[in-house]
């Protein structure tokens, strides 16, 4: 909401009623914002009204006209934008941005910066003159082509007109944000007010972009958190969460109901959780391209949090040599993923990279030859030449219940998407002892682990023994950012500490991110997987049979070769991939 500098002075018993009620009609003839009349009718002096503002909202004021700015520091927001919210960039330290401006209550405008810059925006007040003079020092000719237009008023735009001139301007979008078409939109909305509330063009726009920005960002997962005096939209960027913008809190039901439209959802229904599918189609560099968001819409304290999961099928990686697979563990996995039978079980937390495993390992065995039969819940990407099943547990087709239907198919590989209970387990195991390759998923965290949390479920040691080939525990670490990556020697005792030999510390020289525009400041890009791939061989089936804990199953599979997780990063490590705070944040000794 804009700050009303009219009734600050007068509280403060600065200017007059009759003084104010004359600078508003001077206002009304000649334009401009009332701050600037004020100090023009001689009523109020600048460093007045900065004064005022910075004492109001506990925010620091600054003699602009006496500090430098660094070029490189303007640059970081266009010219039109510091045109349009009268402010300008003082300096970065971090990833913290201070800027100068007249109206420290303009979200609007931090958030937009927060949006175009990725740095946490720090705002101090500067009186208005000395802002449109560093704004004409800094920007010259493209300040003015900006403000060309621009105009006055003393009533001030709407919220939802604020919101939609703030959107409009965020140049990091790689495609308009209006151009996303939604398919398969839902037809009738029976909250006929809810359905308003989110078909307005602002809050539609406010969607839009944050979809497409979360595609720009390279996001996982988009949050749209409420909380009592607060609404924030949060984005996963390879693995670690950042705050992108806090919207006003008076969106919420619009932003909640124009999501739940897009997904198919129930507008109505505010009590219980919700699960659905955005499909959108925007222009990527002139062509078109479908992207998926799963939807899941929660009730929590202060409304309906809502996340979604992007799913890109150009990001997902089918080529298992390139997922992070150390050159002897791919072998391993690749030789058990070829036998005609047995369970192969890929293990780890959410968001660790299991799916995509399992899909480059069916991509890999996918021939014309092969009946591929997948249960799994959701089904996040189609595959060719798979016969996929979407489970659903709300009409009794469950995992248990799609595996049993699946042996009367003729299949060869079965995928389960999760193994939850007992009788998930009982029959995946049976189907991988009658002929059949099953794959499918645990939470566990390591691998020798997964063969007691089988036990645990109820499965006979014999079992277990007989039917399981290989389980691949993995977790995901960021990459260095290749553009600002460098050398971090460290000394010889923390490489130890970590892990590493006494001969591998003399010479192991880590290298880190310094940070830079491409990587937003973080030093790293992208992210890569660590593996533990444990064989069951002939020596460990017979530790299984003999009930041997998750502890003397792990020493044995080190000795037979096994690299551990902690191993797997210690490597990435070393080749430059990755860091030891990353290997060390995931993994343990």
């Amino acid at each position: 909401m804009a700050v009303r500098i009219g009734e600050l002075l007068l509280k403060e018993k600065r200017i007059t009623p009759e003084q104010l009620q004359e600078a508003l009609n001077y206002q009304r003839t000649n334009g401009g914002k009332l701050g600037l009349n004020l100090i023009k009718l001689g009523y109020v002096k600048d460093e007045e009204i900065t004064s005022l503002l910075s004492k109001q909202y506990g925010v620091p004021s600054i003699a602009l006209a006496q500090f430098e700015i660094d070029p490189a520091v303007a640059k970081l927001v266009p010219a039109e934008t510091a045109q349009k919210y009268q402010i300008v960039p003082l300096s970065r330290a971090g990833a913290t941005l201070t800027i100068a401006m007249t109206d420290p209550t303009n979200v609007f405008a931090m958030d937009d910066i927060k949006f175009m810059t990725g740095y946490n925006v720090e705002p101090v007040v500067a009186s208005e003159l000395a802002v449109m003079d560093a704004i004409a020092k800094y920007y010259g000719k493209a300040a003015a082509a900006a403000g060309n237009g621009a105009g006055g008023s003393s009533t001030g735009p709407s919220a939802l007109e604020v919101a939609s001139r703030a959107l409009e301007d965020v140049s990091l979008l790689t495609a308009d944000a209006g151009d996303v078409e939604v398919l398969e939109e839902l037809e009738e909305i029976s909250a006929d007010m809810l359905a308003k509330q989110g078909e307005e063009a602002p809050v539609i726009k406010l969607v839009n972009v944050i979809l497409m920005s979360a595609i720009q960002k390279g996001a996982s997962d988009i949050h749209i958190e409420p909380y009592e005096k607060e609404y924030r939209v949060r984005y996963r960027v390879d693995g670690l969460l950042y705050n992108i913008m806090t919207p006003p809190l008076k969106f919420r039901d619009a932003i909640t109901s124009r999501v739940k439209i897009m997904a198919k959802l129930d507008i109505a229904e505010k009590r219980l959780p919700q699960d659905g599918r955005i499909k959108i189609r925007f222009q990527d560099n002139g062509s078109p391209k479908d992207i998926d968001f799963r939807v899941s819409c929660l009730p929590t304290l202060f409304g309906e949090k809502i996340v979604m999961r992007l799913l890109d099928k150009d990001k997902l990686m089918l080529d298992m040599t390139k997922l992070g697979f150390e050159p002897e563990s791919l072998t391993k996995f690749e030789t058990q993923i070829q036998k005609p039978w047995g369970m192969v079980l890929v293990t780890g937390p959410t968001g660790s990279g299991k799916t995509n495993t399992l899909y480059s390992s069916i991509s890999r065995i996918n021939t014309i030859d092969t009946n591929i039969m997948t249960a799994e819940d959701p089904v996040e990407f189609n595959l060719v030449g798979v016969n996929q099943v979407q489970v659903r547990e709300n009409i009794g087709l469950n995992f248990a219940a799609a595996l049993r239907s699946f042996l009367r198919q003729d299949p060869n590989i079965i995928l389960v998407g999760e193994i939850r209970d007992f009788e998930t387990a009982e029959i995946a195991v049976k189907a991988a002892l009658t002929g059949h390759l099953v794959l499918s998923t645990l939470h566990t965290n390591d691998a020798p682990s997964t063969v007691n949390r089988l036990m645990n479920m109820g499965i006979e040691p014999f079992l277990v023994a007989s039917s399981l080939n290989l389980v691949c525990a993995q977790r995901l670490v960021r990459r260095i950012c290749k553009n600002c990556v460098e050398p971090m020697p460290t000394p010889p005792a923390a490489l130890i500490q970590a892990g590493f030999t006494p001969e591998d510390a003399k010479t192991v020289v880590p290298n880190h991110g310094k940070g830079c525009e491409k990587c937003n400041g973080t030093g790293y890009k992208g992210r890569v997987g660590l593996y533990e791939v444990m064989e069951v061989t002939e020596e460990l089936r017979e530790l299984i049979l003999v009930g041997a804990s998750a502890l003397e199953l792990r020493r044995k599979a080190v000795e037979e070769g096994m690299i551990t997780l902690r191993g797997s990063g210690l490597r990435k490590v070393k080749d430059g991939v990755t860091t030891i705070e990353e290997v060390v944040r995931e993994t343990v000794k």
